[in-house]
C-alpha cells in the first residue's frame, strides 16, 4: 500500500491532528479499550486482569506511536509497532493458547480509532477539497500500519509458539493444562513431569502483577514467600505469563505471615483458592483462585492479598455493580466516606461478635479508643448498628474489597439515637455482658 506525498497544508493538518491525539480525552481511550475487549475472543482477554490491562497499554502505545510519527513527518507511511508492549502482550496471549485474539482486537479498535480521527480532522478544517485529501491520506495511513504492526505480531506470535514447545515450563504448562482439563494424565507421570506430588492437601494462587513497570523477578519472590508461609519445600510454579504465576503449595499458607512479608512486594497481587485433597482439589483450589482474581480485578479492589474465603460474599453481592454501590451508601450513609479506621472498627466489633475487648485486640487498639470510634462511627450511621447488623456487615465487606468509589455527599452526619453501638459500648465500659454474634452474654 502506498500513496503520494500530500501537499504541504495537507502535512501540516496531519501534524496538528497528531498532536491532538496525544491528549485524547479519556473517554475516547475507554471506546477502544472496550472494543478491543469485546466479542467472544475478546471477553476471554477481559476475564483476566494482566492481559486486558496489557491490551490497554498496546491501545496506547499504537496510538502513540502512529501519531509521534505523523508528528515528525506527516503523511509519510508509519512502520508498524515493535515496542515491547505489543511484542510483549502476544508472548503473554500464546502461552494462554488467545495468540490469534490479539489479531482481531487490532481490527476491531481500528474502526473506532479512524471514527474518532474523523472528528479531529473535521475540528481542523471545513474546506472540502482539505478534508478530501486529509482524509484519504490517513485513512490509508492507518490501514497500512495496522496491517504492518499486524504481520509484527503475527511474526512475534509463531515464534513464540516454537519457543512454547520447548524447555522446562513449557513442560510444566503443557502437564499442568492437562491435568485441569481431565484429561487422563496418570497422575504419577505428572508428577514426574512437574516434580510435584499431587496427593494431599494443596493450595493455589495467582500470583501477578499488572504494573509493566515494576520488576516481574518480584512474582517469582512472592511465589516463594507463599511457599514458606505453607511450609512447602517443593512448591509448584508455573509460568502463565510474563506477569503471572500459578502456584500450588501442599497445605495452607500462615496468611498473616504471608501478609507481612508480602509489604515488601507491593506492586504484586495474590489470589488464593481454598485449601483441597488430592487431584480434584489441585484443580478446584486453581479454579477458585482465577475467579479470585477476576473478582478482584472486576471490583478494582486496591487490595493486596485476597483468599476465596475472603471474597465469596461479596461476589455474590457485587454481580450488579450499580446495585450493591446503592446498597453499600445506603446502609452505610456517611460512614462510607468516612476516616477508614472507623469502618475498620465496625467490622472489627461485628466480626468479633459485638465484643469490644476482642475487637479492640484484633485491631491492636486500647479498649477505650476503639470506643470512641464506634461511637464515632455510630452518628454516621443512617439506623442503628443494633437495627442493622446484617446490611451493614456485608456493605462493610463491599467497601473493603472493592476499588475507591466516592459518593456524592449527603449533608451533615446524621445523629443517631441512644441505640446500636453506642448502646452497646456504653453498657460495656460500665462493666455489663457484652453481646455475641449468636445473641448470647459474654462475661
Amino acid at each position: 500500500m502506498s500513496w503520494a506525498t500530500p501537499s504541504e497544508q495537507v502535512r501540516e493538518l496531519m501534524r496538528r491532528g497528531a498532536e491532538l491525539v496525544l491528549h485524547l480525552p479519556p473517554a475516547w481511550l475507554d471506546e477502544l479499550d472496550a472494543a478491543t475487549l469485546s466479542g467472544p475472543h475478546g471477553q476471554q482477554i477481559a476475564a483476566d486482569p494482566v492481559l486486558a490491562a496489557a491490551i490497554r497499554r498496546a491501545n496506547r502505545s499504537n496510538l502513540l506511536h502512529w501519531a509521534a510519527a505523523n508528528i515528525r513527518a506527516p503523511g509519510q507511511r508509519v512502520p508498524a509497532n515493535l515496542a515491547e508492549v505489543p511484542l510483549g502482550i502476544a508472548r503473554d496471549l500464546v502461552r494462554r493458547g488467545l495468540g490469534d485474539t490479539m489479531l482481531d482486537a487490532y481490527r476491531s479498535g481500528q474502526s473506532v480509532a479512524l471514527r474518532h480521527w474523523i472528528e479531529i480532522v473535521f475540528s481542523l478544517t471545513s474546506d472540502p477539497q482539505e478534508l478530501q485529501a486529509v482524509l484519504d491520506v490517513s485513512c490509508q495511513s492507518i490501514a497500512a500500519f495496522v496491517e504492518d504492526t499486524i504481520a509484527a505480531v503475527a511474526a512475534q506470535i509463531a515464534r513464540e509458539r516454537a519457543a512454547l514447545t520447548q524447555g522446562t515450563h513449557a513442560e510444566r504448562r503443557e502437564a499442568v493444562t492437562l491435568l485441569l482439563d481431565g484429561a487422563p494424565l496418570s497422575p504419577r507421570r505428572a508428577e514426574q513431569r512437574l516434580g510435584y506430588r499431587l496427593t494431599g492437601a494443596h493450595t493455589a494462587a495467582v500470583v501477578w502483577n499488572d504494573d509493566p513497570d515494576t520488576d516481574l523477578g518480584a512474582l517469582d519472590r512472592a511465589a516463594d514467600l507463599l511457599a514458606t508461609a505453607a511450609g512447602d519445600p517443593q512448591p509448584l510454579t508455573v509460568l502463565a505469563s510474563a506477569a503471572t504465576r500459578w502456584v500450588w503449595v501442599h497445605g495452607t499458607p500462615d496468611l498473616v505471615q504471608l501478609r507481612a512479608a508480602a509489604t515488601d512486594l507491593p506492586a504484586v497481587r495474590i489470589a488464593i483458592g481454598p485449601c483441597r485433597p488430592d487431584l480434584d482439589g489441585f484443580r478446584r483450589s486453581h479454579l477458585d483462585a482465577l475467579t479470585v482474581q477476576r473478582i478482584l480485578a472486576r471490583l478494582a479492589s486496591p487490595q493486596q492479598i485476597a483468599t476465596h474465603s475472603d471474597i465469596e460474599l461479596v461476589a455474590l453481592c457485587t454481580t450488579d455493580g450499580e446495585r450493591a454501590a446503592r446498597f453499600v451508601s445506603g446502609a452505610l450513609g456517611d460512614l462510607e466516606t468516612a476516616a477508614p479506621e472507623l469502618r475498620d472498627a465496625v467490622r472489627a466489633f461485628l466480626a468479633t461478635g459485638c465484643n469490644a475487648t476482642a475487637a479492640a485486640a484484633r485491631l491492636y487498639l486500647h479498649r477505650n479508643t476503639l470506643l470512641r470510634r464506634l461511637a464515632r462511627a455510630e452518628r454516621l450511621l443512617p439506623t442503628p448498628l443494633s437495627d442493622n447488623l446484617l446490611p451493614v456487615g456485608v456493605a462493610l465487606e463491599i467497601h473493603q474489597w472493592r476499588g475507591t468509589a466516592p459518593r456524592p455527599g449527603q449533608g451533615n452526619p446524621i445523629s443517631a439515637p441512644d441505640t446500636g453501638i453506642r448502646r452497646i459500648t456504653r453498657s460495656a465500659s460500665a462493666g455489663a455482658p457484652e453481646c455475641n454474634s449468636a445473641g448470647r452474654s459474654r462475661p
